[in-house]
């Protein structure tokens, strides 16, 4: 698993308070699980909860917020473009221990995906994927769906916002 590692490394660099103190960053792995399918490969995805707990922290919650934030878009993307996924994903508790310090517990569900491809001589090899990028939207437009000649839907898109999630599924074809 290699996102706990990227992640700390993340907060670490970007939280001045951390980066000199780094053994106050703790990270835990909880609720792991490998999933896999009976297709032909071996290829699987860790699921699991990482939970960071930052210990006699006295800055502002933000400035852990905005770089965690910063590091899901890049890593973990659908936590903040799926709403129904992301709205419970990212807990948190904070323990009060005086007026100026926290320690504060996040907990954020996060996958990795393995590839595992088997070579001609036997030999299995792993890869591990990044995450597919966010992309910005396409231009407003008319756009129409065909099955072969025949027109199947119409519309026009609205102006762009934001980002779209990359996917391997072919969109529709615009119209001119």
């Amino acid at each position: 698993m290699n996102k706990p590692d990227s992640l700390r490394r993340h907060l670490l660099a970007s939280i001045p308070e951390l980066s000199h103190n780094p053994e106050r960053l703790l990270l835990f792995i909880d609720n792991g699980r490998i999933r896999s399918t009976a297709a032909a490969g071996l290829s699987f995805e860790y699921s699991y909860s990482l939970n960071l707990i930052f210990t006699d922290y006295a800055g502002h919650a933000d400035a852990i917020a905005v770089p965690l934030l910063a590091w899901l878009r890049e890593h973990q993307p659908e936590l903040l473009a799926n709403h129904d996924r992301g709205k419970d994903a990212i807990t948190f508790e904070a323990d009060r221990l005086d007026n100026s310090k926290v320690d504060l517990a996040i907990t954020l569900p996060l996958t990795e995906r393995v590839i595992v491809q088997r070579h001609r001589e036997g030999r299995l090899e792993l890869q591990h994927p990044d995450e597919p990028p966010l992309t910005p939207h396409q231009p407003a437009a008319r756009y129409a769906l065909y099955s072969g000649n025949t027109l199947l839907a119409a519309w026009d898109s609205a102006p762009p916002r934001g980002v779209d999630l990359e996917t391997p599924h072919p969109g529709p074809t615009r119209v001119e």
